[in-house]
C-alpha cells in the first residue's frame, strides 16, 4: 500500500513573512521521498507594531473596526504576501500574484459587507479569514513548491473535501458528506508528489465556508487522515518548533525531558489542559471514527527529534508521569446528578462540546450532586442561560486554574498524590479540590486562578517528579 502523509505547517512553522519557508521546502523534500505527501498549512504571521501576530489575528481585528463603522484595510496582510511572493522563481510568479490579489479581493469584499452590515459574523467572518489566510496560503506555497522543482496542485475551493455542519464559526466534520466530495483531491495526489490545501477551513453541503475553533488547522490534518486512512498507509505530521517535552518550555526552564511517546489518550488529555501538542478535538475525532494511524511531533529544525503518537503503545519505558500541565480560566458547574445526564447529551449532540471532565460527586442534605470541570470559563458564561435551563439551582464557580498530570500508566508511581499535593502547600498554594481517579489514570488539582499559582503549581510538582519513586 502506498504511503501517504499528512503535514501540517502552523503559522509557527511558516514564520513572519514566511521567513522558515525554505525550511519547510526542506521538511516537504524529505517527506515525499517514498510517500505522497498533503501539506497543510495554517495562516501566516507577520511582524506589527514589532510585535509577532498571526493574519488570522489582523483580519480578526480589521472586522471588528468593520462592526465599529472603521474602514477595514488588508493592508498588512497584502504587505505580509508580496514578501512571501519573493521567494517565488520568475516563471510562476505572476500567476502566483494573481492568484493573491483574486483571493484578496474575496476577502476584502467580505469585510466592505461587514462595514455596511455592522456585523463581522457568520459567513462574512469565515469568507475573510479564508481567502485571506489558510487557503490563500496554501495557492502562495503551491508556486513556491513549484518554483523548487516540486510536482504539486493546490486544492480549490470548489473543490473542497471537508465538508461541516452549519455552524458557521464553530464548525463540525462531517465524515460521510466528505467521503463524497474526495473525488478531486484523490485524483491530484495520485498525480502530484504534493497537495497543498488551507486547514481551519471548512464548508457546508451549500458552499459556504466555514471555519474550526482557534487550532483547527490540526483537525484538518485529522481529518484527511481520516479520509485517506483505508486508500494508503496514511500517518500524520505535526511540524513544530520542537518535539513534545515533560511540560510547557515557556514555563519549566530546566530539567525538562523529551516526551518520546505518547498514547492517543495521554495526547487528549495534555492538549485539553494546557499542551501545545495538538488540538484535542482532533484525538477524539480520529477516535470516534475507528481510525488508528500513527501521528508524529516532529521538531521542525532538528528532524530526528520526534513524538510518536499512537492508540496503543508498546511497553513504555521512563517515567510514568509524562507531562505536567496546566489550565487558567476554568469554571466548575455544580448541578443535580439526576439532571446530569440531560445535560451531558446536549452537550455532546447539540453543542458539539467536550472540553470539560466530571469530577468526583458529592452528597449534601442528602442529594447526590455532580461537577463538570469546564476548561474554558468563558464559554460558561457565555451559556449561563443554557446551562441553567437543565437545573435552575446548580451553581458556577470561576476563577479557578487547574493541574494535570499525564500518564497512562501512573499507577506505578508510589505516593504520587501525597507527595504532588505536599509539594503544592509548600509553594503556598491552597488546593480547592483534588480528583484522583486510578480508571482515568488522572490527578487533577483546583487552585485559585489569581497571580501566577498556575505557574508555580506546575513548577513545583514537576520538580518532584523526578524525585518520586516508580514501579
Amino acid at each position: 500500500m502506498t504511503r501517504l502523509i499528512v503535514a501540517k505547517f502552523g503559522g509557527s512553522a511558516i514564520g513572519p513573512n514566511g521567513e522558515t519557508i525554505p525550511k519547510i521546502i526542506q521538511r516537504i523534500s524529505d517527506l515525499k521521498t517514498g510517500a505522497k505527501v498533503i501539506a497543510v498549512f495554517s495562516a501566516p504571521l507577520t511582524i506589527h507594531n514589532e510585535i509577532k501576530r498571526s493574519l488570522t489575528d489582523i483580519v480578526l481585528e480589521q472586522g471588528r473596526n468593520a462592526e465599529n463603522g472603521i474602514t477595514p484595510s488588508l493592508d498588512i496582510v497584502k504587505s505580509t504576501y508580496q514578501k512571501i511572493l519573493e521567494m517565488v522563481d520568475d516563471k510562476n510568479r505572476e500567476k502566483c500574484k494573481k492568484t493573491i490579489d483574486s483571493h484578496l479581493e474575496k476577502a476584502q469584499k467580505a469585510l466592505d459587507e461587514a462595514l455596511k452590515n455592522k456585523e463581522f459574523a457568520d459567513k462574512t467572518r469565515s469568507q475573510a479569514l479564508a481567502f485571506s489566510g489558510e487557503i490563500l496560503m496554501s495557492h502562495v506555497m503551491n508556486h513556491i513548491l513549484k518554483s523548487n522543482g516540486i510536482t504539486s496542485e493546490a486544492v480549490e475551493f470548489e473543490n473542497w473535501p471537508i465538508i461541516t455542519d452549519n455552524n458557521i464559526e464553530f464548525t463540525n466534520f462531517l465524515i460521510a458528506e466528505s467521503r463524497e466530495k474526495i473525488g478531486k483531491i484523490s485524483e491530484m495526489v495520485e498525480k502530484n508528489e504534493v497537495v497543498t490545501i488551507g486547514g481551519f477551513i471548512g464548508k457546508t453541503v451549500n458552499n459556504i465556508p466555514t471555519t474550526y475553533e482557534r487550532g483547527g488547522s490540526d483537525r484538518t490534518a485529522a481529518d484527511l487522515g481520516i479520509l485517506f486512512h483505508k486508500k494508503y498507509e496514511t500517518s500524520i505530521d505535526f511540524e513544530k518548533d520542537s518535539a513534545v517535552v515533560s511540560a510547557d518550555p515557556k514555563i519549566v526552564d530546566s530539567e525538562l525531558r523529551e516526551v518520546i511517546q505518547l498514547s492517543y489518550n495521554e495526547a487528549r488529555l495534555a492538549g485539553m489542559f494546557g499542551m501545545k501538542i495538538l488540538d484535542p478535538i482532533a484525538i477524539k475525532e480520529i477516535v470516534e471514527n475507528g481510525v488508528d494511524m500513527p501521528i508524529t511531533i516532529t521538531n521542525m529544525k532538528n528532524p530526528g527529534k520526534i513524538t510518536t503518537i499512537k492508540r496503543s503503545l508498546e511497553e513504555q519505558k521512563g517515567h510514568p508521569i509524562k507531562i505536567v500541565t496546566g489550565k487558567e480560566n476554568c469554571a466548575i458547574f455544580r448541578i443535580e446528578t439526576s439532571c446530569i445526564q440531560k445535560l451531558l447529551t446536549s452537550l455532546e449532540k447539540d453543542k458539539h462540546y467536550s472540553e470539560f471532565v466530571i469530577l468526583s460527586p458529592f452528597t449534601k442534605d442528602g442529594l447526590e450532586f455532580s461537577r463538570i470541570l469546564f476548561l474554558d470559563g468563558e464559554y460558561v458564561k457565555r451559556n449561563e442561560k443554557y446551562l441553567l435551563a437543565f437545573d435552575s439551582l446548580a451553581t458556577m464557580t470561576y476563577n479557578r486554574g487547574v493541574i494535570t498530570l499525564i500518564g497512562d500508566e501512573m499507577w506505578r508511581v508510589q505516593q504520587v498524590v501525597s507527595r504532588t499535593s505536599a509539594k503544592i502547600g509548600e509553594s503556598g498554594l491552597n488546593i480547592l479540590n483534588m480528583d484522583a481517579q486510578e480508571e482515568t489514570s488522572r490527578i487533577i488539582i483546583v487552585v485559585e486562578d489569581s497571580d501566577n499559582n498556575i505557574t508555580k503549581a506546575i513548577k513545583a510538582i514537576h520538580q518532584e517528579i523526578s524525585k518520586i519513586n516508580f514501579i
